[in-house]
């Protein structure tokens, strides 16, 4: 009985198996515009599978249909997307044509298969690369911030470290809620924790300058929660940085400009190109560089920020140094870049997949000016001068940071519609200081000299993730994906000189102590699933969730629930609702240090520690170990097609974050404490005149330090916004065509709750002083503009951007002052471009060509900056503080 169903089934194999081959075909061909121009890296996808593949550098491409009829789809940036019914193997020629960013396919947001912008049911932009550097700005996260509306990201003035990196987040909720992916892995964060009074204080972001333009094809950015699909830090959305692939051209470009000013000069040169190997596998290749001098928009309160019992040598510096020697500006940077994107097939089903990018730059900023009245002990040391020709000094903050991304997977079909991912990724970010042109004042009270240069020690976050995704397109109705992630994270506070952390430290940036410096990590596993069900044409019903297990604090559950309904093929309405969470990182739980900062109460920079959150004295406080922040995003939308040129669409947010983490305010003395510190060189001296300290107090005296903060669940805030978007695209003009786009975000955030451990509540300890909330409600815009007006012929092109930023408040400090809400400032740009030849062409920019500023800081907010040395506050951010900056810039390809 068995031989003879095994014969049966033998004889069926055979019988069946010729269809299959019959049905089995290749398909190739060519793609072209409508100006007969060979288009390289179109998407090509059999239509209800995941079977795709792009064209190579001639506009080529080759798939295999596992059966006919089938349905090719051709899609490509800033072309109209066609489908083909292909009723054979054998040659299929397609051309494209120019259209809206509706037709456009994008990958984030949906893990089970691509979707066109208006089939998706959540607000995605597609930003080419061509758009981007369009923009004149130097990198990508300032493109962004002149593109995207509820993106922001600014130039950091005298901010240490964080000027090195410039904290950028979307729609106002932090660095460390916005996802940022590099072809759809995730990139790991900083080594750098945002210490200082600027947006996103407290916080870690994304280093996004080591991305480098010219590697990249286009920028998806996804404006809603997605922490259900991506885990943690996708609160505000995500952003996918997606690489080149196939290039027809070698293209190198070279810019340089300068400011209005006549300072931050900076020059840019990459090169990119792409090249075969092997059958059918593809290499692309960037190299960059980057070098930018500092600007310096400083204020010169000159003779009145005088003591009252000033030296003679302090009037003459003072009178003849108006500025009192500060420098409030971009820092000198030099970055060179190298990034390789490849791919190759494997047989006929699965294809090797490559990425790696690393960037290495080294910048220099500079802390406060140490004014002679502010350090007279080192003038009457007279190691660097007669006590009479005592001038100050003022310490450089250097910093070289390296940043590394690498990635490995194979992508491969399990069946026709059943697919496969396996990746492996590894990204590391280091940060390494040095303070030059300081001295360490303890050491020379004690020794009569002391070392001008420090080496303070630096940081390393480092990351491998392990993924196994899985897509199902069961029909053209319903669709799944699912799969699992393995997450190692590391990181690093290396210990500097002892010299740079003996007693107060290094001035300016004190040394990593031994108890300081040490090595962490943790793992988490995570689980994924997610359903799309296409109940009718029109009506797409769909739900996702991820459970995540962190080895430090425990799990969590995200879910998603999203809907889209097709107003005929012109506009759709798009809804969700989901929950979220961000992971506190690491540098948030186990950072410790000591650093030299304007501290509340102190006319100079003055010593101040932040702890750990698992520091010992901390908890006695009664702050709890750092758990997950939790979210609620709710969002709708419609969007529109009006005709097959103009487009228009809005959705509305509102974003809840739960038991946010807070970077504390500065908890220092309560009551008199004799003459603590009276002469600021980071020493307590007398604390035996306190009487009955505090627990914060003995904290203070324990560590050496006049203020201290930590890390703490605290916070629970509401984001409520909308955004709004209108494109009218390829209008016929004379020889040209005009297009013309209109892009807003209105937005507010409110504080709902801060929670105050009992121990800091019963000392009358405020631990979130309204200083800090104005950082997180008040210093970006709550509005932001965007008119862009685009003209193209054949030889030249001209576009005229308009970004009108919002008003943003500067916060009095708690202990007095008035709020000052500085008024809109729009920004205008202009960029002509003239093709020689098909090869060649130039490109003159003017940024900020009406050379506005933000309003100055009035005296009456109390401020840091009101002391006169900044004009402009750091505290927050609109267009930046530089003024007009001319560039002009060459392109060839070849």
């Amino acid at each position: 009985m068995k031989n003879y169903l095994s014969r049966k089934l033998l004889g069926l194999i055979f019988l069946v198996s010729p269809l299959f081959a019959m049905a089995q075909g290749e398909i190739s061909g060519t793609v072209t515009d409508q100006n007969n121009e060979l288009l390289p890296g179109v998407n090509i996808i059999i239509k209800g599978t995941t079977n795709g593949t792009t064209t190579d550098f001639d506009g080529n491409y080759s798939i295999t249909a596992e059966s006919f009829p089938a349905t090719l789809i051709f899609s490509s940036i800033g072309f109209n997307t066609k489908e083909m019914v292909v009723n054979a193997a054998g040659k299929v020629n397609m051309t494209l044509q120019e259209g809206l960013a509706l037709d456009e396919v994008v990958l984030t947001g949906n893990r089970s298969k691509p979707r066109t912008i208006l089939d998706s049911p959540v607000p995605i932009d597609n930003i080419g690369v061509a758009e981007l550097t369009s923009s004149g700005k130097p990198t990508v996260d300032r493109m962004l911030t002149f593109k995207v509306p509820s993106f922001n990201a600014q130039t950091q003035a005298i901010s240490d470290a964080t000027a090195h990196y410039d904290p950028a987040d979307l729609r106002g909720l932090g660095p460390s809620r916005t996802l940022v992916l590099v072809n759809g892995k995730r990139k790991n964060q900083s080594a750098q924790v945002y210490l200082n009074r600027t947006p996103g204080k407290g916080e870690v972001g994304v280093d996004l300058k080591s991305i480098p333009t010219a590697a990249i094809e286009r920028v998806e950015v996804l404006r809603d929660g997605a922490s259900a699909q991506y885990g943690s830090d996708a609160i505000a959305g995500v952003i996918n940085m997606v690489l080149k692939k196939n290039a027809k051209y070698t293209t190198v470009s070279a810019r340089t400009g300068i400011t209005s000013e006549g300072d931050g000069f900076n020059f840019a040169a990459d090169m990119n190109t792409a090249f075969n190997f092997g059958d059918g596998g593809f290499i692309n290749l960037t190299l960059g560089y980057y070098n930018q001098q500092l600007t310096n928009r400083a204020g010169s309160p000159g003779i009145a920020d005088l003591p009252d019992d000033a030296r003679p040598n302090e009037i003459q510096w003072a009178t003849e140094n108006p500025e009192l020697g500060m420098k409030v500006g971009q820092p000198d940077l030099e970055k060179g870049d190298l990034f390789i994107n490849l791919g190759h097939p494997l047989g006929e089903n699965a294809e090797l997949y490559s990425f790696h990018g690393y960037s290495t730059r080294k910048g220099r900023s500079f802390a406060y000016y140490r004014a002679p009245y502010w350090r007279r002990d080192v003038a009457d040391s007279e190691f660097l001068t007669r006590s009479e020709d005592f001038v100050g000094y003022q310490p450089s903050f250097e910093a070289e940071i390296d940043d590394h991304i690498n990635a490995l997977g194979v992508k491969f079909d399990i069946t026709d519609t059943f697919n496969a991912d396996a990746s492996v990724t590894y990204g590391s970010n280091s940060v390494d200081y040095t303070v030059n042109n300081s001295l360490n004042r303890d050491y020379l009270a004690d020794k009569g000299t002391s070392p001008r240069s420090f080496s303070p020690g630096g940081y390393t976050l480092s990351n491998v993730v392990m993924n196994l995704d899985f897509a199902n397109v069961f029909s053209e109705q319903l669709s799944s994906s699912f799969g699992i992630e393995y997450k190692k994270e590391y990181y690093e506070a290396r210990e500097g000189n002892p010299l740079s952390y003996y007693k107060g430290g290094s001035d300016s940036f004190a040394g990593i102590k031994p108890d300081e410096a040490g090595k962490w990590n943790r793992d988490n596993l995570a689980f994924y699933a997610g359903l799309d069900y296409d109940i009718t044409e029109d009506l797409l019903l769909g739900l996702a969730g991820r459970y995540e297990d962190f080895s430090d604090f425990g799990d969590n559950f995200s879910w998603k629930v999203f809907g889209r309904y097709k107003i005929g093929d012109k506009g759709a309405i798009r809804g969700s609702y989901s929950t979220g969470f961000r992971a506190p990182t690491l540098h948030q739980r186990y950072l410790t240090n000591s650093q030299y900062i304007i501290a509340d109460g102190s006319p100079e920079p003055v010593l101040q520690g932040t702890l750990a959150n698992d520091n010992q004295a901390v908890k006695d406080l009664g702050v709890p170990s750092l758990f997950a922040e939790t979210s609620r995003n709710i969002s709708a939308g419609f969007t529109y097609k009006i005709n097959p040129k103009f487009s228009a669409s809005i959705d509305f947010y509102q974003i809840y974050v739960d038991d946010r983490v807070l970077f504390s305010s500065q908890q220092g003395y309560k009551q008199d404490a004799g003459d603590v510190d009276t002469d600021n060189d980071g020493d307590v001296e007398g604390d035996e005149l306190l009487q009955d300290v505090n627990p914060v107090e003995q904290i203070l005296i324990d560590n050496n330090v006049v203020a201290l903060q930590y890390f703490i669940n605290a916070g629970d805030t509401k984001t409520t916004g909308v955004d709004f978007v209108l494109n009218y695209r390829g209008i016929n003009m004379g020889e040209g065509k005009l297009n013309v786009s209109l892009a807003a975000n209105v937005n507010e955030t409110t504080i709902d709750a801060i929670e105050t451990p009992q121990v800091l509540a019963d000392n009358g300890y405020n631990i979130f002083t309204r200083e800090e909330k104005g950082l997180i409600i008040n210093s970006r815009p709550k509005s932001k503009f965007i008119l862009g007006i685009d003209y193209d012929t054949d030889k030249f092109n001209i576009g005229l951007n308009n970004t009108l930023f919002g008003k943003v408040t500067v916060t009095a400090p708690e202990t007095g002052g008035i709020d000052q809400e500085l008024s809109s400032m729009l920004v205008t740009d202009l960029n002509l471009s003239y093709k020689v030849t098909d090869k060649l062409s130039f490109t003159g920019t003017i940024n900020n060509m009406f050379d506005v500023y933000p309003d100055k800081t009035l005296a009456t907010t109390n401020t840091a900056e009101a002391g006169g040395r900044f004009q402009y506050s750091s505290e927050v951010q609109q267009g930046g503080q530089f003024g007009a900056n001319f560039s002009l810039g060459m392109n060839y390809r070849f």
